[in-house]
């Protein structure tokens, strides 16, 4: 990409922007701060883009009020900025119209830069035998997102392997540490099969059916990334613009850039045999 074009693009997409959803405790902060390569907390600005002292933020959290049209940017990469949906999961019908006429608002707002880019919807898999909520299955049942691509996020996935360590305890006695890995990871995959939860999420009766989805874990220990979310996610947008914007925030990230190069290329070559 010619440093012209990314600063056309720049102009005109300053920021990257982001709905990330999910009950409290699901990752959502972790994943932001992975994601800007920070472990500080994000400043936070209304729609005017006045700054709002976080302890006032987090004081309405705390007594049940939240607005889902709050900006999140972090210092370390401003290019992107975040919204949070935190309340409506647990919450009442009337946060759960908030968030909805948010989405729908934001999904097929004029300017490209005001509309949000992508929905990040975190499922933690620390309790796999309950993934959903209620109102987490309206979200999917009931919203209409438009043209901005649904990117399910699976979190703290590494609740799994002991349970499939349990479950296999016994048959594990005397086999080598390589064939041991090996069982414990095919039964990582058997218990997330078991759950059913992608069949339920492309089920054709959801409107918003997630466009990919990936699985992360050990997201607290200091070594992990969140670069296939990020893969997962650039692959996901369909506007070629857009996606240029996701790749120059990640410049560092040789691997992705390609990725999406290679990807663009594949997206001309099947218009032009489309075309004809």
């Amino acid at each position: 990409m010619a440093t012209i074009e990314a600063h056309d693009l720049r102009q005109r997409i300053r920021r990257f922007r982001v709905l990330i959803m999910g009950r409290a405790n699901a990752g959502k902060t972790t994943i932001l701060q992975k994601v800007c390569n920070t472990m500080d907390q994000p400043e936070i600005y209304d729609t005017q883009g006045n700054k709002i002292d976080t302890a006032i933020v987090e004081s309405s959290i705390k007594r049940g009020n939240h607005n889902i049209t709050n900006e999140m940017v972090f210092k370390s990469d401003p290019a992107f900025v975040f919204h949070d949906s935190c309340g409506f999961e647990a919450g009442s019908e009337e946060e759960f119209k908030t968030m909805k006429k948010f989405i729908s608002e934001r999904a097929h707002a004029t300017k490209l830069e005001e509309r949000i880019h992508v929905i990040w919807y975190c499922i933690p898999m620390d309790d796999h035998c309950r993934t959903f909520q209620r109102l987490e299955e309206k979200f999917f049942q009931e919203c209409d997102t438009g043209h901005v691509p649904v990117v399910v996020v699976f979190t703290k996935c590494e609740a799994l392997h002991p349970v499939a360590y349990g479950e296999i305890k016994k048959q594990l006695q005397g086999v080598s540490g390589e064939e041991r890995s090996k069982r414990i990871a095919e039964g990582v995959e058997e218990l997330f099969t078991k759950t059913d939860v992608l069949d339920w999420l492309c089920s054709p009766k959801n409107r918003a059916r997630p466009k990919s989805y990936v699985r992360l874990q050990n997201l607290n220990k200091p070594n992990t990334n969140c670069d296939t979310l990020l893969e997962s996610t650039t692959l996901a947008l369909d506007d070629k613009e857009l996606r240029l914007c996701l790749v120059s925030t990640q410049k560092s990230n040789l691997e992705l850039c390609i990725k999406c190069a290679i990807a663009t290329l594949v997206d001309r070559a099947d218009k032009q045999i489309d075309y004809g």
